[in-house]
């Protein structure tokens, strides 16, 4: 257990980075590292998925506070925009995490899986949209995708921002606002998820020590307290160091996770 802390803790330093100097939800690198510590844990296979899940989302309460801190400091925060959104995010995040409790181990990887290859591609593709013109005030909409925002984040245990992002910036918000908005909406995300998850887990018998629903305890703990403290780090690292070229290469050890995840 002493060796799984000091893994998650060095697992919650690179998410943290990776967070700060790319953009990329920790989820993106926490879930597939952590399925293979789990695994290594002897977590029985058809709950290995669903704990890395639920325990990514749960760190992202912590991970996102300072960053939700830092953008409304500077003024880029709409919250009519994030209220819009919440209220069809926490009906969204409920139903997902019902759904993903129903499905396979197996097909919760598949999905993962190319979740990550959705991802690696619209990094090395560099996909832009249009966001010219004025913003428009779409509540009702906000409210449907965030449901769809909601379920899909909760099953794949990300923060949104890959979905959220693009979402907004084609409603024809400012990349920075965009950025801000998501941030703010991956909170309500993970608090949602996190209870949704330890109700739905309290009823399963055979979780292993150390487990609150399907949270895994150590690993949470040893991530939180790595990735808080590293996530501003990888930020001033991305005005030193050449950050668009590294996260390309990023993007292929992505596509390379997501291609042993399929192969597995």
């Amino acid at each position: 257990m002493t060796l799984f802390f000091l893994a998650s803790l060095l697992l919650g330093a690179l998410a943290g980075i990776t967070a700060g100097l790319f953009g990329l939800g920790g989820g993106t690198v926490i879930v597939p590292i952590l399925v293979w510590m789990l695994a290594l844990q002897g977590i029985p296979e058809e709950l290995v998925m669903i704990m890395a899940i639920a325990t990514s989302l749960a760190t992202v309460i912590f991970t996102s506070t300072s960053s939700i801190f830092a953008h409304h400091q500077r003024g880029y925060v709409l919250w009519d925009k994030v209220l819009y959104l919440s209220y069809g995010i926490v009906i969204g995040v409920t139903f997902g995490a019902f759904i993903a409790e129903h499905i396979t181990g197996e097909h919760l990887r598949l999905i993962f899986a190319l979740f990550l290859f959705y991802v690696s591609l619209q990094i090395l593709l560099q996909l832009d949209i249009d966001i010219l013109g004025e913003v428009q005030e779409t509540p009702l909409l906000d409210y449907i995708v965030g449901i769809f925002i909601g379920a899909i984040s909760s099953i794949l245990g990300t923060g949104g921002g890959t979905l959220t992002v693009p979402y907004l910036v084609h409603r024809k918000l400012p990349v920075k606002n965009a950025v801000a908005i998501s941030s703010a909406c991956g909170f309500p995300i993970a608090v949602a998820a996190s209870i949704s998850y330890v109700i739905l887990g309290m009823k399963h018998s055979g979780l292993p020590e150390g487990s609150f629903g399907y949270i895994y305890l150590p690993a949470f703990f040893g991530i939180t307290v790595c990735s808080v403290f590293t996530a501003p780090i990888g930020a001033k690292l991305a005005h030193v160091l050449p950050a668009e070229k590294l996260k390309r290469y990023f993007a292929v050890i992505i596509l390379i996770m997501a291609a042993k995840m399929l192969w597995h």
